[in-house]
């Protein structure tokens, strides 16, 4: 799977991730489908008040205006722009899924909101304001696997 990530997007988290400083921050990736397994984030939700000094848990009723936004910005065409998955900031550790992102990814996709794949971005500000990140995909029945991020 592939997930471009355009320059808006990136310019609305570098902004985020430096306001937030050393607290973790995320949200909600919504994301358009250019062909099978291949995706755009077009949008993103911030959550600036849940997150702490080393984890974030995302509030659900704070992103369901974002999203219900997004499926009216989009003329509610699921089949082409829908949820896409998680993000959150790793300021202080590694930009990869701890097992507790595993454990709330795997929850996410196997519960009973009917998500078959969900991918979970994990972003950080470097010194040069560059971002690192991580991606991963999470689909029903199988082990997460990487997703190959692209610039767009």
């Amino acid at each position: 799977m592939q997930v471009e990530i355009t320059q808006d997007v990136r310019a609305n988290l570098r902004q985020a991730l430096r306001v937030a400083g050393r607290r973790e921050i995320g949200g909600v990736l919504m994301g358009e489908q250019i062909e099978p397994g291949h995706f755009r984030v077009v949008d993103l939700s911030i959550d600036k008040e849940m997150g702490g000094r080393a984890h974030f848990v995302r509030s659900p009723l704070a992103h369901v205006e974002a999203l219900n936004a997004f499926f009216q910005r989009t003329g509610n065409r699921y089949d082409r722009f829908n949820y896409l998955g998680e993000w959150h900031s790793h300021p202080r550790f590694p930009v990869m899924p701890s097992i507790q992102d595993i454990a709330s990814m795997r929850e996410l996709v196997h519960g009973e909101q009917n998500i078959e794949f969900a991918v979970l971005l994990i972003v950080r500000l470097n010194w040069w304001r560059t971002i690192a990140s991580s991606c991963t995909l999470f689909r029903r029945g199988y082990n997460p696997s990487p997703v190959e991020i692209l610039e767009a």
